[in-house]
């Protein structure tokens, strides 16, 4: 099959089949075939892995997993991709194409049947608008992985490795840093894609802890505190988490938790590092 990876491969294939761009999919195709080679080697495929890859659109990253893996799952939401997926897999027999939304899916089951609940690989080249809830729902519902290698805006890769303090950390970098290592392999202009977005692009690869970094009793509590912190960011953390409805959590509560810490009561969200997260939900679950 003609390598997708080369424009004017992906140019007769969208003409054969009058594929229309779906803005609401944010839908934008790899048109470079170094940027491809990077992906997959970045992700370290080998013909031992299970790869599920999200967002497969014509199949032009499939076609390279499809290459390098023993088995590929793709997840399309797109009903007019299906058919042209069909065309430009037709060669390989090792890909299994789910035409469904990804925030719907059971990942834990698809991992159980195709791959014995062993960790699979995630690559994806993500639509902009669902990278957050793509990235947490897969840490958040402990889906075995060993790794996620994305492309993402750029500003989202830099938001997913930054510390405290800075104006991008946010619940995603606290989120991302907790379950695995944060790493940019490359950075990606925009005429690398059709159509050509307004953003740069970057791929990330996130190596899953094997142990997180912090030890705290629960994670959920944990993480509703911290979107609650950074919800409304100019808040204190006293008035942020008090007004968050979090059952328990009050402003007495978190007034004292912040002083058995010794942190100020003018302290915000932002200044906060993964391990104080961890203790502030620790002291005011025992409250």
């Amino acid at each position: 099959m003609a390598n997708l990876g080369i424009p004017q491969n992906t140019i007769e294939i969208l003409q054969k089949y009058q594929f229309r761009f779906q803005k609401k999919f944010g839908q934008n195709f790899l048109i470079d075939t170094h940027v491809l080679d990077k992906i997959i080697s970045s992700a370290g495929i080998t013909g031992e892995d299970c790869v599920l890859e999200i967002g497969p659109g014509i199949g032009t990253m499939t076609q390279y997993l499809a290459e390098n893996a023993r088995e590929v799952i793709a997840v399309e939401i797109d009903k007019a991709l299906i058919p042209i997926l069909e065309d430009t897999l037709s060669s390989y027999d090792n890909v299994t194409v789910i035409n469904d939304d990804i925030l719907k899916v059971d990942i834990n089951r698809i991992v159980k049947e195709q791959n014995g609940g062993k960790p699979i690989k995630v690559v994806a080249n993500l639509p902009y608008y669902i990278t957050t809830p793509i990235i947490m729902g897969l840490f958040e519902n402990h889906v075995p992985l060993e790794s996620i290698t994305i492309m993402v805006q750029k500003e989202v890769a830099d938001r997913m490795q930054v510390g405290p303090g800075t104006k991008d950390y946010g619940a995603l970098s606290l989120a991302v840093q907790y379950y695995a290592e944060p790493k940019i392999v490359a950075n990606v202009p925009p005429n690398c894609f059709m159509p050509r977005p307004n953003v740069g692009s970057a791929v990330i690869r996130l190596t899953r802890h094997s142990e997180p970094p912090v030890v705290v009793k629960n994670e959920k509590f944990m993480f509703d505190l911290i979107r609650a912190s950074f919800n409304q960011r100019r808040k204190t953390l006293v008035n942020g988490l008090s007004n968050a409805g979090i059952s328990g959590v009050t402003k007495e509560t978190v007034t004292a938790a912040l002083e058995a810490m010794g942190l100020p009561l003018t302290i915000r969200g932002e200044a906060l590092m993964l391990e104080q997260f961890a203790e502030l939900a620790d002291r005011l679950k025992e409250e």
